[in-house]
Formats: structure tokens, sequence, C-alpha cells
């Protein structure tokens, strides 16, 4: 029954190590996990340089990692998720790109991602908070409305803003379809 003064934010990479394939035996290939390795070993003392008053210092803490396809096939892509507890020291977007600046590996290239852009959305750090940070698998935030609207007393959504949502809804279901290679009815 304590009382909580402050909260820090959440933002979470989904990062890529890129290498290239090639038999483990002969020693061929540019290992994709290494690259991951070195930069979940960068990020494990990763320190920026202003700290919240409130809040203290960033937290960083690499939650997921996946790389391989068989015992002798050196993987040319590994991916890994890094959690981040952001705070009022830098915005979201500050955070984000100085963590990016600092990985070899790619951030914020999930296929959930890949397909909202070529979608033509664009993308950016949402300055507020959903279900989306409770859900535990990859997830993305979007719908229609102006986010300014939200949680006021005359909350509402345009019905021109809800058909635009639904036709671009349709054409992020066909892209992300494409980006995992799934077929589509119809």
């Amino acid at each position: 029954m304590q009382a909580a003064t402050g909260e820090r934010g959440l933002v979470v990479l989904d990062c890529t190590a890129h290498g290239r394939s090639g038999h483990a035996a002969r020693g061929e290939g540019v290992n994709a996990l290494y690259i991951a390795l070195d930069d979940i070993a960068r990020l494990r003392s990763f320190r920026f340089g202003r700290e919240s008053e409130l809040l203290g210092p960033i937290g960083i803490a690499v939650t997921q990692i996946e790389a391989g396809t068989q015992h002798n096939v050196v993987p040319d892509t590994c991916r890994f998720v890094v959690d981040v507890r952001t705070t009022d020291a830098y915005s979201n977007e500050e955070t984000v790109g100085i963590l990016q600046a600092a990985l070899r590996s790619d951030g914020g290239e999930h296929p959930l991602v890949k397909a909202a852009v070529a979608a033509g959305r664009e993308t950016y750090v949402s300055p507020t908070t959903s279900d989306r940070t409770l859900m535990p698998f990859p997830a993305l935030k979007m719908g229609p409305g102006q986010s300014s609207r939200s949680h006021t007393a005359d909350e509402f959504v345009l019905l021109e803003e809800i058909a635009e949502g639904i036709a671009v809804y349709e054409k992020y279901i066909g892209k992300l379809a494409q980006e995992y290679g799934w077929k589509t009815l119809g």
C-alpha cells in the first residue's frame, strides 16, 4: 500500500543481426549469432549520458533470442528482443535513436513494422501507453482517429476515419501476408 509517484515508459526493440550462411565445418559465412551476441554484450553494459532524477537510469534487458536452422549451418540471421524501460531523461524517440546507433543489428525491423511501412504507414514511438505493453508477443499499435481525442469527455472517431482505417487494415494485412509468405484468399 505504498504510493507510486512516477512510472517508467516502455519501448520494445525487435532487432535482427544479419550475416551470411555457410557450412560450420568449413568455417564459411558470417555468423549472425556472433554479431547479435556482440550487440547484446554492448546493451548489457550500455549507459545513457543523462539519468532521471526521479526514475533513475533507463533499464535495458534482452529478453528473447532466436537463430539457426541446423547444427551445421552458420546462421545468416539472428533475432533478439530488447525491453527498454524509458524515463523522462530522454524522449522515446531519442532513446530508440541512441540505441539503434549503438548497435550493428537492425532495430525495429520486425515483420509487423515492415508490413506497416510497405502499406504506406509512417512509424513513430507513441508517447502514450496501451495494452500493447502487456502482450507477451510482438504487437503493433495502429488505429483510426486522432490520439489527441483519446480519454476526453467527448472522445470520438469520425466515420471517414473508420472507412480509411478499414482500407489501411486491408492493405496492411495483404503486406503482412507477403512478409510472412502467407497465401491470401481472393
